[in-house]
């Protein structure tokens, strides 16, 4: 395992190489010979062929069935069809006949309402029954609960043991995704991959504004201060009335966040909130403490008294930020690159004439400009130390990686994931893209246990930029991508990857440090309550100062102190 802690912002950057070197290869050859093959595609193997013998008779199948039993939580955006549930569908059958897996919820609970926490606290504290396999995306402190209930055994042996070349090859893509379930030294918990730059964020606006006004692409902050002075103020919307602003944010979680995001303010000024950045005297500094953010507050606090942002910015999550765009309030919101599909669609539906484009994250006076990255990693996969047959797991979830996260034409995945209702659940509702994260209609990809099947992190940006480049779609999964990518989506994408570089990653990835665990509860509310009085304008910037003299009293140099342990740890013998 490659353990080198400097590859958190690096890997990713190879990603991106990666990611244009497939391109460059994938328009060339879907232009000119038609090949169906993709170069990002390995045929199976590996770990099938090394189970076959020493586990499995020769098709491949387990006879008698062994049975699976596992957790995940199950959100309301994943609906059966009459007669289905989470133990019978297509995919649990198709597991069943193709693999000789029977896959069986121990219990099911719902994810809302921190419904499936509960009952899994509850569980762990009365040494209840454990399922075979835990497969979870939420609260990190469960994650580690659960790692150090020591009911989980070492899956990173089982993984270079069993797992096949692609999935080895999908994970090596940046290595220091296994840091936060490590535990002694030992890989506990199995990252779940999601697709690279999935969440790095592009500047959206309403381009019928843009035109209204005659500007052009805001380079710098001051360049967008002059149309934000207009959206507020120079009725955008030609209604006669007071009634709309420029940029819409929420920071009710964090400055710093997945959707309607405003973390870039500050990477024009050197720094990220909320994470962990590596300094150039190479050591790690937490960026809510840099001098850069108290800039950065400044100026938030003078885009708050100027009414360029929602008075209600401080109450509102990601989420209901994003309805002040969509209602055609706020002409400026900042997430992915997927956001045509899911929520700003509604804008064109809500308000009539109404135009998105995606446009780069603007620089600061000086030219530094920054935004957040996005680990590849979106959840942990913990295999029970009393699981009888845990190479059924790898069994299970080799296939998918083999066959379902890049199926070739003619495959048995060319269509989605097998089952005996496939064509029913393809045909029902809106189509689910791998860009988007909502569906009104039955998608079997949500029926299995790692939530999404399988996902090559550096394929999916890859098969957009492709097509944004006009490449041809010729595999199943670039047609898939195709079906859900708008045009705005694919130019997002592509400016996505063309800055690239700006991205300043999450530098400290591993568990909470022992002084994390007793004071990062007071520290955040300190800096929470800080940062939203500061943007307010109820406290002075200077402010800023004195908090960031009592987040170090309180635990924070000592935080300080453990994560560049952490960091040289990880990076020793580099």
């Amino acid at each position: 395992m490659n353990r080198n802690g400097k590859k958190s912002r690096s890997s990713l950057l190879m990603i991106g190489i990666l990611i244009l070197a497939v391109v460059a290869g994938g328009c060339r050859d879907g232009a000119d010979s038609g090949d169906s093959r993709d170069s990002g595609h390995r045929p199976a193997g590996g770990m099938m062929d090394e189970v076959t013998a020493g586990q499995l008779p020769k098709d491949g199948k387990y006879d008698p069935v062994i049975t699976l039993t596992y957790l995940r939580p199950w959100g309301p955006d994943v609906k059966f069809q009459e007669g289905e549930d989470q133990d019978n569908n297509g995919h649990t059958r198709w597991a069943k006949d193709k693999l000789g897996i029977q896959l069986k919820n121990l219990w099911v609970s719902p994810s809302t309402n921190n419904a499936f926490e509960t009952k899994l606290r509850l569980s762990l504290a009365s040494d209840a029954e454990m399922p075979d396999i835990i497969s979870y995306r939420g609260d990190f402190n469960l994650v580690r609960e659960l790692i150090e209930s020591g009911k989980f055994l070492d899956a990173g042996e089982l993984f270079d043991k069993y797992a096949s070349d692609t999935w080895k090859d999908a994970v090596e893509e940046d290595p220091t995704v296994w840091y936060p379930y490590m535990q002694d030294g030992k890989r506990i918990g199995i990252p779940i991959l999601d697709y690279a730059y999935n969440s790095d964020p592009v500047m959206w606006i309403r381009e019928d504004w843009m035109m209204k006004f005659g500007f052009q692409a805001p380079k710098t902050l001051s360049d967008l201060e002059i149309i934000m002075e207009a959206f507020t103020n120079q009725d955008p919307d030609g209604n006669g009335e007071k009634d709309t602003y420029g940029l819409t944010f929420g920071f009710k979680n964090w400055v710093n966040t997945w959707m309607s995001d405003a973390g870039w303010v500050f990477g024009a000024y050197g720094t990220l909130p909320n994470q962990w950045n590596l300094t150039e005297e190479g050591k790690l500094e937490y960026g809510s403490i840099s001098p850069g953010a108290k800039q950065a507050l400044e100026k938030l606090q003078s885009w708050m008294g100027k009414g360029y942002l929602a008075e209600m910015a401080g109450w509102y999550d990601e989420a209901k930020a994003v309805e002040e765009f969509t209602a055609g309030r706020a002409g400026i919101v900042v997430g992915p690159h997927w956001m045509p599909a899911w929520p700003l669609a509604d804008v064109k539906q809500k308000v009539k004439g109404a135009r998105i484009r995606a446009y780069p994250i603007p620089s600061g006076e000086d030219g530094r400009a920054g935004r957040h990255g996005t680990s590849i990693a979106n959840g942990v996969i913990l295999i029970n130390k009393d699981m009888e047959h845990p190479e059924a797991f790898f069994t299970y979830q080799n296939y998918l990686f083999d066959h379902f996260a890049n199926p070739e034409v003619g495959s048995e995945f060319e269509n989605g994931l097998a089952g005996e209702n496939e064509e029913a659940i393809a045909g029902e509702g809106d189509q689910l893209t791998n860009n988007a994260v909502h569906t009104e209609g039955y998608d079997s990809e949500k029926y299995t246990v790692t939530f999404d099947g399988a996902r090559i992190p550096s394929l999916n940006m890859a098969t957009l930029l492709k097509l944004a480049y006009g490449g041809k779609a010729v595999t199943p999964f670039e047609k898939k991508v195709k079906s859900g990518a708008s045009r705005e989506m694919l130019e997002a994408a592509e400016i996505v990857m063309v800055q690239r570089n700006i991205a300043m990653n999450q530098m400290f990835t591993g568990p909470p440090t022992e002084t994390m665990n007793m004071n990062n509860d007071i520290l955040s509310r300190m800096e929470k309550d800080t940062f939203s009085q500061i943007i307010y304008g109820k406290i002075s910037i200077d402010y800023f100062d004195t908090f960031v003299e009592k987040w170090k009293a309180a635990g924070g140099d000592q935080i300080t102190r453990e994560v560049n342990e952490w960091y040289r740890t990880v990076n020793e013998g580099q």
